[in-house]
């Protein structure tokens, strides 16, 4: 991979379709303005949905009512193309699907999401994500459900492994996570869960001297149950304005259960939101991920990674796998503010760093930080769905776009 490679990135929004029309001012406020000025009218929001409909010309725009009301259904629909370097050019097609179950008031919104992606290189990857709030929050159902047919390159273990020594592996995965919470007090949640990750047909295509210790079968399961607790103050985790998120989920994958072996997996997801300045509708976000494994030996491809957390989201800058070992030391902090006074674009700036210990202890020497900024447009002004695009720069020229459905965290 030449350390120089200039990429050449190109993000097609073909269509945004949704089953809610809506019709207000189309003109979209261009002046850019990180603070809120209290002097200035308020402009109604904006979404792509706005825009398509302005396109419509000679066509009446049915005007409906746009209050948040429970059972009311909110849908996102977004296909596009990119460019990474490791996946080359990729056919991309998000859905979202959005609604309250309850009065808003108390309860918290429910998402469905669900993406195609198939790339250049013969990935493909079929991610199902679900949350449910029941009334007034009293439980929260969570799962995460994936195949993939997925040939990439790994470098080898800990902090210090070299871009040089990449080694394409080729494999089918099926990860099947899901769990129940239970509420506590207002914001507290305790439950239990399953989690089941299969992987087969696996062929290294190369060498690579850690891979080769450390050991990979053609197949490898991990199957156990997991316990849970969850804090979450935000009123909408598709894209929080403010509150705090803390997920402790603690994982032992055991051999009565199908396991291939026994061993114990502990990540700790902790998130904070401010509005900064204070009342504006911008967002100062802190990120914080501790994925580590207390006792025993994961198989190669379970082991903490860079890119691989629950939605892929760690590490902008490097590329996914760029950096694996027992234990993953993580942070990040993002700033999001509008672009547009109604709201359709906005923009962020980023800054992350990650640590790989050097081995099975938690002896950690190095970290590796990156930097970006990126591009939000408005999906849904409802359910504030965005479709994200970032740009991330880590270190020895290491550099790629991102493309979400949904904030990064």
């Amino acid at each position: 991979m030449a350390k120089n490679l200039l990429i050449i990135v190109t993000f097609i929004i073909c269509g945004v379709f949704s089953a809610n029309v809506f019709a207000q001012d189309t003109s979209i406020v261009r002046q850019f303005t990180p603070t809120f000025d209290t002097s200035r009218k308020e402009v109604p929001e904006k979404d792509l949905i706005d825009v398509m409909h302005s396109l419509r010309k000679n066509k009446p725009v049915k005007v409906v009512d746009t209050t948040i009301q429970p059972h009311k259904f909110l849908y996102s629909v977004v296909p596009a193309v990119g460019y990474t370097l490791s996946s080359g050019w990729t056919a991309i097609l998000s859905a979202n699907v959005a609604t309250y179950l309850s009065d808003p008031k108390t309860t918290n919104i429910s998402s469905l999401t669900v993406s195609a992606n198939y790339t250049q290189y013969s990935q493909l990857t079929l991610p199902v994500f679900l949350t449910v709030w029941t009334k007034n929050n009293e439980w929260n159902i969570s799962a995460d459900w994936r195949f993939y047919k997925y040939p990439q390159d790994t470098y080898g273990l800990g902090g210090h492994s070299q871009i040089e020594n990449a080694d394409n592996i080729d494999y089918y995965h099926l990860r099947l996570h899901q769990s129940v919470q239970k509420r506590i007090t207002s914001s507290l949640y305790l439950g239990l869960g399953y989690f089941l990750d299969y992987h087969w047909d696996i062929d290294e295509k190369g060498y690579n001297k850690d891979v080769a210790e450390y050991g990979l079968p053609p197949k490898t399961l991990a199957s156990g149950p997991v316990a849970t607790v969850l804090f979450d103050s935000r009123k909408n985790s598709i894209n929080p304005s403010q509150g705090f998120f803390a997920n402790v989920v603690y994982r032992p994958n055991l051999t009565i259960f199908g396991s291939d072996n026994n061993w114990q997996s502990l990540t700790i997801d902790v998130r904070k939101y401010i509005n900064f300045p204070k009342g504006s509708k911008n967002v100062l976000a802190f990120w914080n991920l501790d994925w580590l494994t207390p006792s025993g030996k994961p198989p190669y491809l379970d082991l903490p990674s860079t890119g691989w957390d629950s939605f892929n989201n760690t590490g902008r800058g490097y590329i996914q796998g760029r950096y694996r070992s027992y234990n993953m030391l993580y942070l990040e902090s993002e700033y999001r503010f509008q672009i547009s006074r109604n709201g359709l674009f906005g923009g962020v700036v980023f800054a992350n760093a990650q640590s790989f210990s050097n081995g099975p202890g938690l002896h950690f020497d190095n970290a590796a930080p990156a930097a970006g900024l990126g591009l939000r447009i408005k999906v849904n002004k409802i359910s504030k769905a965005n479709i994200a695009i970032d740009y991330g720069f880590g270190l020895n020229g290491s550099k790629g776009l991102f493309v979400n459905l949904g904030e990064i965290f």
